[in-house]
């Protein structure tokens, strides 16, 4: 089990949340918070079922997720025709700023222990691993 490609993910995903959760708790936000702020900010004035589908989420989670946002003034929702368009607020822009960095930040720390071949050795691989298991995830803001 410990040297399994799935204990490395796993242990990889919890030291990422953490990570991340601790540097967006600082601007009020959560680490669910993270893909939308992220999706709208690289999609100015989409649409909640356009975000919903991009990033696989159900759709009362993402209700609740914008309501929130919106409440805590990082997003603004504007109805045009039937559907609501997002944009991000001041607030949200440093959000995004915050919440785009913080993975080139933690790739550089987790990474430093490799050498640049050997950052770009795992890459390939990894991309390899996931090309054959079907291409791209669902959650690709």
């Amino acid at each position: 089990m410990f040297g399994t490609l799935a204990y490395y993910t796993t242990r990889f995903h919890r030291q990422f949340t953490a990570y991340t959760s601790e540097r967006l708790q600082e601007l009020g936000l959560s680490f669910g918070s993270l893909f939308p702020v992220i999706y709208v900010g690289k999609h100015p004035g989409c649409t909640q079922a356009q975000l919903t589908a991009a990033l696989g989420m159900d759709w009362g989670y993402s209700q609740r997720c914008i309501t929130r946002l919106v409440e805590d003034g990082f997003l603004t929702r504007a109805k045009e025709g039937r559907a609501f368009h997002l944009e991000l607020s001041d607030k949200g822009q440093e959000a995004f700023q915050v919440s785009h960095q913080v993975f080139f930040d933690w790739d550089q720390e987790v990474l430093s222990a490799l050498s640049q071949p050997e950052q770009e050795q795992l890459f390939a691989l990894l991309a390899k691993i996931q090309k054959k298991e079907g291409g791209t995830s669902s959650a690709n803001p």
